[in-house]
């Protein structure tokens, strides 16, 4: 009795006995004797570049595929391969045991180790659209005016400008920064600080910064924009409170600039360039505005009165000066009386009649 299998091209048969490979069958009609027991037939399809099978190993170890057009790839822990089938990428292999068959594909494979972490290539991109390539790397972007800091096991690597990047996963402990190298705003609110005259208000300021040393804004403190932000309250209460709230509110410029100057030595211990500090609102308790309001009004009539008694002053010493040239020179007096005769005869129906001696001795009628 005997027990047949059928390979068709394009296939292969592997024949196991006991467990144990002990042929490659090619095309055609094969024999085997009865019983068969012991002995087994598994086709695969050579269409297929991969070589999937449970005994993968026994088929390895048999030495079987010297003879055919196979690769074999047999990654260690601290190896990856990456595998083009027909000049496009196929995937990105983690360690273990594979077989590629060769004979009806056009195959490449790279193999590459993980101990520098960081995956550098030229196909960077197509490799991380891959299933694969996404689920074996991590990928990082540093975008445009940004820097990337790479730490690996706790040590500072290198800065990354903007581009892609890819890291390999379970192979260290990798951190990665992001950081902003444009300018920026952080918001100083809601500050309630005593003035030198012992007046509470509440101050909102704006800070203008930029960092210029990302290394040193990450290893310095935690939170580089919230250390600003500490450093900025501390300078608001150290400048506002030695200063009266009248020299506070008339030149809060002098006094955001003295602000700046201030944050600005604080901030470069954790690689920020303070550009620009601003006072936005200064809040006063409602009693004290109203008493200043009573103040301003008070000043200003008081104002109002001086400019009117300066007023009064200076008509009263044109009066006095006007009285004392026409005392010194009757002529002027004369032209003087009788331009208000000529006034008053403008308007009224006056017949005068003037001799040697005053005017006012010589009106004879008046109608």
């Amino acid at each position: 009795m005997m027990k047949t299998t059928r390979i068709n091209a394009f296939e292969i048969g592997l024949h196991f006995r006991k467990g144990e490979l002990i042929a490659i069958l090619g095309k055609g009609r094969h024999w085997f004797p009865n019983p068969f027991v012991y002995d087994q037939v598994d086709v695969v399809s050579l269409r297929q570049p991969w070589l999937h099978h449970q005994r993968l190993d026994a088929i390895v170890k048999s030495g079987l595929l010297d003879d055919h057009d196979a690769t074999v790839i047999d990654l260690a822990d601290n190896q990856r391969a990456l595998v083009w089938v027909d000049k496009r990428f196929n995937t990105v292999l983690p360690p273990g045991l594979y077989v590629l068959w060769n004979e009806n594909h056009d195959t490449r494979v790279e193999i590459v180790g993980t101990e520098d972490v960081r995956f550098e290539h030229a196909a960077l991109n197509t490799i991380l659209k891959s299933d694969s390539g996404s689920a074996l790397l991590d990928e990082f972007v540093v975008e445009a005016d940004h820097k990337g800091l790479y730490f690996r096991n706790g040590e500072f690597i290198e800065e990354l400008p903007p581009g892609r990047y890819a890291f390999w996963k379970d192979t260290a402990k990798v951190k990665l920064y992001h950081k902003d190298l444009r300018g920026q705003m952080v918001d100083i609110g809601g500050q309630e600080i005593m003035t030198a005259d012992k007046v509470t208000l509440r101050i909102n300021g704006l800070a203008q910064y930029q960092v210029v040393d990302a290394l040193q804004a990450v290893t310095a403190v935690d939170d580089a924009a919230q250390a600003l932000y500490r450093e900025a309250q501390l300078a608001l209460r150290a400048v506002i409170g030695t200063k009266n709230l009248e020299d506070l509110l008339v030149d809060k410029a002098s006094t955001a600039l003295e602000l700046e100057t201030a944050l600005a030595d604080a901030a470069k211990a954790f690689g920020i360039r303070v550009t620009g500090f601003g006072i936005r609102d200064i809040i006063l308790p409602g009693d004290m505005k109203e008493l200043l309001n009573k103040v301003i009004e008070a000043k200003k009539v008081a104002e109002a009165n001086v400019l009117s008694r300066r007023e009064e002053v200076a008509a009263m010493r044109s009066q006095a000066n006007t009285a004392k040239m026409l005392d010194d020179n009757p002529t002027l007096m004369r032209l003087k009386e009788l331009e208000i005769l000529e006034k008053v005869i403008q308007n009224n129906n006056l017949q005068v009649v003037l001799g040697d001696g005053g005017l006012t001795d010589k009106i004879v009628k008046l109608l």
